[in-house]
């Protein structure tokens, strides 16, 4: 047996203050005469020796209340296998899950406001001297500071619902990241511990903290989610007639049926739909809306759906152009097919230049560049169009076929595709079309027997690496490439193996030039994500913004205002946000009074599947690594608490025992008479 305080021992001499009473008996006895004392000898003997029975039992219960007592402040306990050093001092971290799960009701109440007592249960187990880090799903910068007991109680009484969600890992690392010095160490982690929150990987924790774990009683519940949308058009046209598909996900073990899905975009309802969700699965839909005007469009789609209701809608933002800018690169020969192609449609603002007359700074301005029959294409022009492919750009590819072959095979090789071969000038025609590749998606209402492809005179063959992740769209006999994409970088390049002249091809007469020609160049619109999630992403993407000296960027929703970090990358600017975005909501990125791009945040889906971990699947998650899981069930946890660091407490017991011997001693005093028999004789005789 230990004790927490051994220094209350030396209040054990205390017993010496019955004994000196029992040896010096100060009490003063009266003379009685009697005429005969032959009668009291006896009666004296008998009546004395019960009085020293009763005094010894009056000393006893004395010091036994007075040991106990002391031993009742000096703490004394049963050590526990874990051999916790308390001289050393403890520092505890308490770990409260705020997120949306924890709305959910049991029969304490709000899990959450189960978890905060249980908190301050587990800050009642220590000491008053010892330190304390309260945590949260925020990973505020104040929870990174070490309070005192009455500070961290303060605390516990503030902390709400968040939207932010975190995994167990996490938990435990930023909890080890507060440990410091040689005070003993103790991690408490209070939970639902939702599947998500707990994951399915090993968890790995410091073999010098002592991880407890107190998992609250949560019941499984139905719930449908919004899970994601994406638009089909990777472009967006004022007035055009355009779709999107979202998703629903049912996390219940239950069908749903008939959920209603709605689509507001600035507010106005465009369309409506109703989906059937099979249990634990997902279900698509396909929305058409129009009547767009230009500008940022915030679109929210929502449904209806109890308990959970955080996660019944899902915003997203995007963008209706005016135009979409393309330039086409000139060789002698001229470049009247793009012309044609590009300059009958309004929206696509085509700008030419000759192969003499490059302009390569504003390369970087258009989202599609067409290299049309350049007979000497220079080193310096493949080093900008590699940096323009790398940044996001595309590139399409028509080659000069009288050109010098060596120096179109080095300008192929400095923007990373193969090397040209042979000029073959014996007709042939395109034997194969990749249906499948999503450019010619939506372009073939139906598809004949006998698909009529182009005809080729004269084409080059390119040395090709068996490696390349080349994808060829249209192809010749021997599967020879004739027009193929190759991803590069962030950007693409789609190299064609003839012209555009009538002699030699009529690949640009075909009826699959102009569907391929506009599908690339809509493929190279340069669109940003149309959601982010709040908490998590953290880098926000946008076209390439110019500030001034004295302007600043800021991200600005309805009370709330937040300067980004800015940085410039590939073409585009990356804004740094940290983790100061927390709600769902629409949030405009403005320089100055003009709003440059509208971005939309939803909450993490993760606290939807509200389904929680067992204590059996806890354990196999951090293996052979001690932990402890602490009942919620128990009156009180506190005594849990002490018991795993303490060992067994003693102090209750030998408080309790300190008052039965005061009471006995009582009970001694008041009732344990000794009856005077002499005076009885007396009586009798006469």
């Amino acid at each position: 047996m230990n004790f927490l305080y051994p220094g209350f021992l030396f209040a054990l001499f205390a017993v010496v203050i019955p004994v000196i009473i029992h040896l010096f008996n100060f009490r003063k006895f009266k003379k009685v005469y009697f005429s005969n004392v032959a009668f009291l000898k006896e009666i004296k003997e008998q009546t004395s020796s019960q009085e020293k029975l009763k005094n010894l039992l009056i000393l006893i219960s004395r010091i036994l209340a007075i040991t106990f007592l002391v031993l009742a402040f000096a703490r004394p306990f049963l050590p526990s296998g874990s051999k916790i050093d308390q001289s050393k001092g403890n520092i505890v971290s308490i770990y409260i899950d705020n997120s949306y799960s924890m709305e959910a009701v049991n029969k304490e109440g709000s899990l959450l406001d189960e978890a905060k007592r249980k908190a301050k249960e587990v800050v009642k187990a220590f000491q008053i001297n010892d330190r304390f880090q309260l945590l949260t799903n925020d990973f505020e910068g104040k929870h990174q500071r070490l309070l005192n007991a009455d500070e961290l109680l303060r605390a516990v009484d503030e902390v709400k619902i968040s939207s932010a969600s975190r995994e167990l890992q996490q938990v435990i690392n930023r909890q080890q990241s507060v440990f410091t010095g040689a005070s003993n160490r103790f991690a408490y982690v209070i939970s639902d511990f939702q599947k998500g929150f707990a994951g399915e990987e090993p968890i790995k924790t410091d073999a010098n903290t002592n991880v407890s774990l107190v998992k609250l009683n949560a019941n499984d519940l139905p719930n449908v989610a919004v899970d994601s949308v994406w638009l089909l058009s990777p472009v967006h046209q004022a007035n055009a007639t355009e779709k999107l598909i979202v998703k629903l996900r049912n996390y219940g073990d239950e069908d749903a049926k008939n959920i209603s899905v709605k689509l507001n975009i600035n507010k106005q309802q465009k369309a409506i739909s109703s989906l059937n969700i099979p249990a634990g699965k997902t279900a698509s839909d396909t929305l058409s809306y129009s009547g767009l005007n230009l500008g940022w469009q915030k679109g929210t789609i929502s449904i209806k759906d109890f308990p959970l209701t955080f996660d019944d809608d899902l915003n997203f933002s995007f963008k209706v152009s005016a135009d979409q800018k393309i330039l086409s690169i000139n060789g002698q020969q001229g470049g009247k097919y793009i012309k044609a192609l590009f300059g009958a449609d309004n929206y696509f603002k085509l700008t030419e230049m000759l192969e003499a007359n490059i302009n390569y700074s504003v390369l970087q301005n258009y989202s599609l560049i067409v290299l049309n029959g350049l007979s000497n294409p220079s080193s310096g022009l493949a080093q900008e169009l590699k940096s323009y492919v790398s940044n996001g750009g595309s590139v399409v590819v028509f080659p000069d076929l009288d050109a010098e072959k060596q120096v179109y095979s080095a300008f192929l090789k400095a923007i990373n595709l193969p090397a040209l071969v042979n000029l073959y000038t014996t007709p042939t025609k395109v034997s194969g079309i990749e249906l499948k590749h999503p450019l010619f998606k939506d372009v073939f209402e139906t598809l004949p027997q006998n698909l009529d492809l182009p005809q080729v005179n004269r084409y080059f063959s390119f040395a090709e690496n068996n490696n390349s992740n080349k994808e060829n769209l249209l192809q010749l006999p021997a599967n020879q490439l004739f027009f193929a994409r190759y991803p590069i970088g962030n950007g693409q390049i789609y190299l064609s193996a003839t012209d555009l002249e009538n002699e030699d091809s009529n690949f640009a007469k075909h009826p699959v030039f102009v569907p391929l020609m506009y599908k690339i160049a809509f493929a190279s619109a340069k669109e940003q994500p149309v959601y982010y999630t709040a908490t998590k992403d953290n880098v926000l993407e946008s076209e390439k913004i110019e500030l001034g000296a004295n302007q600043s960027l800021k991200l600005v929703a309805d009370n709330f205002e937040v300067i980004p970090e800015m940085r410039q990358s590939n073409g585009k600017t990356l804004l740094y946000i940290a983790d100061q975005v927390k709600r769902a909501g629409f949030y405009d990125v403005k320089k100055g009074d003009s709003t440059l791009a509208v971005v939309a945040f939803n909450d993490n889906r993760t606290e939807s599947d509200m389904h929680y971990s067992a204590q059996t699947d806890l354990q196999k998650l951090f293996g052979k690594q001690q932990v402890a899981f602490l009942d919620p069930k128990s009156d009180s946890i506190a005594s849990a608490v002490s018991a795993k660091n303490n060992g067994t407490e003693l102090w209750k017991l030998c408080l309790i025992l300190a008052l039965v011997f005061i009471a006995i001693e009582i009970l001694l005093v008041r009732f344990y008479n000794i009856r005077n028999r002499a005076g009885e004789l007396i009586d009798a005789k006469k």
